[in-house]
This record gives structure tokens, C-alpha cells and sequence, in this order.
């Protein structure tokens, strides 16, 4: 199973003036999305699994600050990984993973008797 995982950071929530800046970035909504690019499900598309929720960052010394319209994808999802840590991110990844494993051979099926 090789599995690639996508991050979504671009909703993010703003100070509108913090230390003589605009548009100061604390608050960050990702989703992580993990994608199996060997296995499909019955309609031939890849099996994915998401996780998501935010992520507050520190805006007690902002001496490198980036303008907000200079700002890419890159740099929020460093910020990301940087606050959670590499250990936090593997275990989101990991746990993807396992809802992917489940999609593809559940331990449990839902059935209506009918």
C-alpha cells in the first residue's frame, strides 16, 4: 500500500494589527488528507482518509514576519509541522493509515435485515 498524504492549510484566522503588522496569522485549519495510490474501492477510486482541526501558533515575537500576500501553502504547513512536531505528524499519518487499512478489510459490517 504506498500512501501519499496532501496537507490543506489555507483557512486561516488573523489578528488584523499585532506589533505594527497586518493580517498576523495565529490560528491555522488544516486537514490532512492521506491517499492510497495502490488500492481502490468497488467504483476504481483511490481509497482516501482525512483528519483535521487547528492549530494555534505563537505571535509573541514575530521579528521574522512574512506580509500575508507574500504568504504561501509551504510556509503555513511549516508552521504546522514545526507546533505539532515530527513525532505528532507521523501518528496523524499513521493513524490515516489505520483508517485506511479498515476501508479496505473492515472488522465490522453494518447490515439492515429486510
Amino acid at each position: 500500500m504506498a500512501i501519499g498524504y496532501t496537507w490543506n492549510v489555507s483557512t486561516v484566522d488573523t489578528y488584523p494589527t499585532l506589533d505594527g503588522n497586518a493580517d498576523v496569522v495565529y490560528n491555522v485549519h488544516w486537514i490532512l488528507t492521506a491517499k492510497d495510490d495502490t488500492n481502490k474501492d468497488a467504483d476504481g477510486n483511490n481509497w482516501t482518509a482525512t483528519s483535521y482541526g487547528t492549530c494555534g501558533l505563537d505571535t509573541s515575537e514575530i521579528s521574522s514576519f512574512k506580509a500575508f500576500k507574500d504568504l504561501k501553502a509551504s510556509d503555513v504547513q511549516a508552521w504546522v509541522e514545526a507546533v505539532f512536531g515530527a513525532d505528532d505528524v507521523a501518528a496523524k499519518k499513521a493513524a490515516l493509515d489505520a483508517k485506511i487499512a479498515l476501508l479496505i478489510t473492515p472488522t465490522s459490517v453494518t447490515k439492515t435485515i429486510g
